[in-house]
């Protein structure tokens, strides 16, 4: 083939297919406007901002610990010759109840010896109260036969014959005497080693048999009669949490959860004992004690209530004192550098706000909302003031007019 009739070819496909193509586009169908409007507005959600007066509850973590902790410790030495068999670990006494007894026989024979060492020094008292009246008539004659009818001697002198510095080494002995007795009693006494409290045994260290000394460790007991539980707070919320005054009266009520441990549903209630005045080395949070009555549940009010354990992590909900005409908002409808969106008259707002207090839930508004804002729940990926907004309800209301 010749290349002239093959540059003709070319041709005769380019034209072809250049008027196939515009064939396509003059023959295209047309979208027709049937009178729809362009919708600019932004749906969103709303929710109604209302003012009043509303008490934060403050969450936070604690541990729980005995308010009485006590390592018991003898007073006296000796052998362990009884033990009683609640003082064993997890066993519960009463107080005054006996948990071990020392053999008691070397003190009460040394309270005897002590007893008869205070016997002979009164009678060497009654001894010497008779020679005190010989010594009295001694002096009478002493001064019947001087030379003016008066005592010759000086009062030093005086003292000696009336033998005042034997009666008084009697009564100083006698006063030793009693001493001594009264501690040869109380050593008796300390060799029966009784619970100080209602108490909770952890740990048993000794038992019939053994020889124990002064300061030995014979087992740590825990009061029953309540825990605390040790919590720390932000500084800032301190001055929302009240405690009490006096010994008689009792600080914010706090409701305490372990979910790790306990069911859903169960918790067990305190309340702000005291401030401990330093603050959490690694924290730099303020710490707090909550005292709860009766942390084993041993009552019929609590017979059912979980027991708190020692050393474990709960979970305290503080309820704060209540903050009057302000607006509770959720937390999640706090925008960034602390502003909310409002709907106003079909436009978007952005409003500062002032708030006073969040808890985990909710923030608290002294100023930028007021009654009845329709705050947007809704998040917006732009936003600026002005944006025309619509909400569900009027999107409703609009198709129904339709």
């Amino acid at each position: 083939m010749s290349s002239k009739k093959l540059i003709l070819i070319c041709l005769a496909i380019l034209v072809g297919g250049i008027l196939i193509t515009v064939l396509i586009f003059s023959t295209e169908p047309e979208a027709q406007s049937e009178g729809a409007s362009i919708e600019t507005a932004i749906l969103v959600d709303v929710v109604e901002a209302e003012k009043g007066t509303y008490a934060p509850t403050i969450v936070a973590t604690g541990t729980v610990q005995p308010v009485e902790d006590v390592t018991l410790s003898p007073l006296v030495s000796g052998q362990i010759i009884r033990r009683d068999p609640a003082f064993t670990p997890g066993g519960f006494v009463k107080k005054g109840e006996v948990l071990l007894q020392i053999d008691p026989s070397d003190y009460r024979n040394t309270l005897e010896l002590r007893k008869s060492e205070l016997l002979q020094s009164e009678t060497t008292l009654a001894t010497e109260m008779g020679r005190q009246q010989i010594a009295e008539q001694d002096l009478q004659l002493i001064t019947r036969d001087s030379l003016f009818g008066s005592n010759p001697l000086s009062d030093d002198e005086t003292q000696l014959v009336l033998r005042k510095p034997q009666l008084n080494a009697v009564k100083a002995t006698i006063e030793a005497a009693k001493a001594s007795v009264n501690q040869a009693r109380l050593n008796l006494e300390r060799t029966t080693i009784r619970a100080p409290f209602d108490a909770h045994i952890l740990s048993q260290n000794v038992t019939i048999g053994s020889q124990v000394a002064q300061g030995d460790a014979l087992g740590r007991i825990v009061g029953t009669d309540s825990y605390w539980v040790t919590a720390t707070v932000p500084i800032s919320r301190l001055q929302w949490l009240r405690f009490p005054e006096s010994t008689n009266d009792k600080g914010s009520m706090v409701h305490i959860e372990n979910p790790t441990a306990w069911p859903k549903d169960a918790h067990r209630e305190g309340y702000l004992d005291r401030q401990i005045g330093a603050l959490d080395a690694q924290t730099r949070l303020a710490r707090v004690l909550v005292r709860v009555d009766d942390p084993l549940a041993t009552s019929e009010e609590l017979e059912g209530a979980p027991k708190l354990m020692i050393g474990t992590f709960v979970e305290v909900n503080i309820q704060a004192d209540s903050i009057p005409n302000v607006v509770r908002l959720d937390r999640d409808l706090v925008r960034s550098n602390q502003t909310a969106w409002v709907m106003k008259d079909g436009l978007l707002e952005i409003r500062e706000l002032d708030i006073i207090l969040t808890d985990n839930r909710y923030a608290f508004v002294r100023s930028g909302l007021e009654q009845g804002d329709m705050v947007v729940t809704t998040n917006l990926s732009t936003v600026s003031n002005g944006i025309e907004l619509r909400t569900r309800s009027e999107e409703s209301t609009t198709g129904s007019n339709d």
